[in-house]
């Protein structure tokens, strides 16, 4: 079998409100690349990639020579051929690997005719449980409703979500306001749910001092780990050194390099796989072997999926025997979804592996055509800045917070668009 095509289609697809983080927010929607790859034997498989728009279709285009003739079925000389580490000095492709992986592994169990995770080694569980993943949040100015600031909004909203979706595990991203603030609001959405567990990730922005105190005043609660409070292994490991919970990171251990600093002079407890940061789920099942044999927890980190991204995180957590943790996701929050039969349901707080060919999930024509006219008509968004406050940008660690208050998101700039765009045809 021989790869004959790669294609490429940026989409834009709407979020039930604006989320907010410690470096800007997301406008109202989420920009995802959707890449196809044809083989002669008639088979497609899907991948997908966060970020879009024309440099990431071009990106995509530019690989057209490495791949025009491979078998999908060599995936260790796709590894070498995209991202050799050496070449990867230059220019960096771990993000487009993992797309193309994603793809080829799906074409893979589709000649097969089993699921990718028959091919990642069996799995050992059917569903996989999720967390609430709540963020600070603007309002929809097509609905106005969605604001979440305050530590009521902040209990009602993962209520909301719990009565839904089931969830007994909630996540809070912080790092927006100061943490004197936040601390209030995690300690309410705890003390709300004294039976569900909880964590908080403030992306890396505190200083250390501040680091420190937040995390010695949750000490008492149901904490699963303490994600990220600062930058780079050796602050982790001062913090670590200061406060009795697990601490956890997506930022500063997502290679084999940073696993094996960690191993020799531990900085994290908990290693956050990311099957697009690592490179795809191949990598994330040798990173949790490792993670196995020195007894270090891993989790699933989210890093903004549609449904292709969201089976092969279903696909890895299904076969690894030591993921304890309820993964992350922000699947919930999006409106619709590019796959047949839009969003995968959740039941009792978890997904079901899908058990199809190759990752299970169909693309739509029809959505992922509607999306991608939407990303055009919207265009991208800076992920790094935030809607209320143009001007600002993060330090690290960060000093300037954002200011507590309801913010009217219909005179921002940005998102008043988001308030015109029609139902799309399938739900008229």
């Amino acid at each position: 079998m021989k790869i004959t095509n790669i294609r490429a289609t940026t989409v834009t697809v709407p979020l039930e409100a604006s989320l907010r983080h410690s470096n800007g927010a997301h406008w109202g929607r989420f920009v995802r690349t959707i890449v196809e790859v044809d083989t002669d034997e008639g088979l497609t498989g899907v991948g997908e990639m966060g970020g879009g728009g024309q440099g990431a279709e071009l990106a995509f285009a530019g690989l057209k020579p490495y791949l025009l003739g491979h078998d999908p079925f060599d995936l260790e000389a796709l590894r070498f051929k995209i991202a050799n580490p050496t070449a990867s000095l230059y220019n960096n492709r771990t993000q487009l690997l993992a797309a193309l992986e994603f793809a080829c592994l799906d074409i893979c169990g589709k000649a097969l005719g089993v699921p990718v995770y028959q091919l990642l080694g069996g799995k050992v569980r059917d569903r996989v449980p999720f967390a609430s993943y709540l963020f600070f949040r603007y309002d929809n100015p097509a609905t106005g409703t969605g604001e979440v600031y305050t530590p009521d909004q902040l209990v009602a909203h993962a209520k909301e979500l719990r009565d839904e979706h089931g969830f007994t595990t909630h996540k809070l991203k912080g790092g927006v306001f100061e943490p004197a603030y936040e601390l209030a609001c995690f300690r309410a959405l705890a003390e709300a749910f004294p039976d569900d567990r909880v964590r908080y990730d403030p992306n890396s922005v505190f200083a250390m001092d501040d680091a420190i105190r937040f995390g010695r005043a949750i000490e008492d609660l149901h904490n699963d780990y303490y994600e990220d409070p600062v930058w780079g292994l050796n602050g982790m490991r001062l913090v670590r050194e200061a406060v009795r919970i697990p601490l956890a990171t997506n930022a500063v251990v997502v290679n084999f390099e940073q696993l094996a600093s960690n191993v020799r002079d531990p900085a994290v407890d908990v290693i956050l796989l990311d099957t697009t940061f690592w490179g795809g789920m191949r990598a994330c099942v040798k990173a949790a072997g490792v993670c196995e044999t020195f007894q270090l927890p891993v989790s699933v980190h989210s890093s903004g999926e549609l449904g292709i991204q969201l089976a092969s995180m279903l696909h890895m957590s299904a076969v690894l025997p030591s993921l304890t943790y309820a993964a992350d996701a922000h699947y919930h929050h999006l409106d619709d979804d590019v796959i047949v039969g839009g969003k995968l349901e959740y039941r009792d707080g978890s997904i079901a592996v899908p058990d199809g060919p190759g990752l299970g999930v169909t693309l739509d024509p029809e959505r992922l055509a509607y999306y991608n006219e939407l990303y055009h008509k919207l265009g991208t968004y800076p992920y790094d800045r935030d809607l209320d406050r143009p001007e600002w940008f993060p330090l690290l660690p960060n000093a300037d917070w954002a200011p507590v208050k309801h913010v009217d998101s219909g005179g921002l700039a940005g998102l008043a668009e988001l308030a015109d765009i029609p139902a799309p045809p399938w739900r008229s």
